[in-house]
């Protein structure tokens, strides 16, 4: 990689450390005392000042920051290569092993498939999906990708598509320009609030139904609950969320049916469904789609009926 202007003049430590910020500065440090990282092809101190255009390169294998445990677990991989693992997540399943979630996660389960991701920040896992959103997930399988990908992520080059329901019937597409941070009084929710991060959604409609609608969001930024939390802040939360969704609302005139799927729904109706990146090695621009699981299928089925049944659709 290349120093950009923008750090030239830096230190050494500092500016990997901006370039690589999935990496602490003591990791850094210790790259660089021990000569496995460069610049220029000559080896360096922490405190030497960098000039823009300075190539640096490093040769060093991260070990593992934390002992997570492999275990077998069924995973859906869309694709893989030396550095890419592409996969369609489960509703249900978390994401990192945590409090409360010591074992039966995505990361157990890309221990077993790749015992490398050991070596690499976080097991690989670059950006999350909540454990009851489902779809497309890209896990860097070396830290040459690992790197790639959080810098595609950080430039905002990294596309990510969804599908949702929403409650209420919207008029059109949009977009949501709002920051998100912590709720001011309930610190296990999120919020558009004044001082959050930076955070853009936007939207475009699929399908309108008398109650609901069916749409498409497309992220610019990766806050925390994002799509979740905008939908809800223009009164159109996602069904079935139980963080955002407040009570259960039923269109009038809905069909028997459609009463018992939106009733038995719970989980947020939220689908990454495409994801689009470019490849670490070659460059080149690829996608996948993760289709639509069942219990999505059977809510927009149910409403698609429901209107018929009213001559609506």
């Amino acid at each position: 990689m290349q120093v950009p202007a923008e750090l030239s003049e830096k230190r050494l430590d500092q500016a990997v450390a901006d370039l690589l910020p999935e990496h602490s500065r003591a990791r850094i440090q210790g790259w660089i005392k021990n000569e496995q990282l460069r610049v220029n092809g000559k080896a360096c101190k922490p405190r030497e000042k960098v000039r823009m255009g300075d190539s640096i390169d490093i040769d060093a294998i991260v070990s593992g920051e934390a002992r997570w445990e492999a275990q077998q677990i069924e995973l859906d991989i869309l694709y893989e290569d030396e550095h890419l693992i592409v996969l369609n997540k489960p509703a249900g399943l978390v994401v990192h092993p945590a409090a409360g979630h010591a074992s039966g996660t995505l990361v157990n389960a890309l221990l077993n498939h790749a015992p490398e991701l050991d070596h690499i920040p976080r097991a690989g896992v670059v950006h999350r999906l909540d454990k009851d959103t489902s779809g497309v997930m890209v896990v860097a399988r070396s830290l040459v990708a690992h790197t790639y990908l959080v810098n595609q992520l950080q430039a905002r080059t990294m596309g990510r598509e969804y599908a949702a329901v929403v409650v209420g019937a919207m008029t059109g597409g949009g977009v949501v320009d709002a920051p998100i941070g912590r709720h001011p009084h309930q610190r296990k929710k999120m919020a558009v609030v004044p001082g959050g991060k930076p955070a853009i959604t936007h939207y475009r409609l699929i399908r309108r139904y008398s109650g609901h609608t069916h749409v498409r969001c497309k992220l610019e930024s990766g806050r925390t609950h994002q799509i979740r939390v905008h939908m809800a802040s223009i009164r159109h939360p996602v069904v079935g969320d139980p963080v955002y969704a407040g009570r259960l609302r039923v269109p009038a005139g809905a069909t028997e049916k459609l009463r018992a799927t939106l009733g038995g729904f719970s989980r947020q109706a939220l689908h990454a469904r495409i994801l689009t990146l470019l490849h670490p090695e070659t460059g080149a621009e690829v996608s996948w789609e993760a289709p639509l699981p069942q219990d999505f299928v059977e809510l927009v089925n149910a409403l698609d009926e429901s209107e018929a049944a009213k001559g609506t659709l």
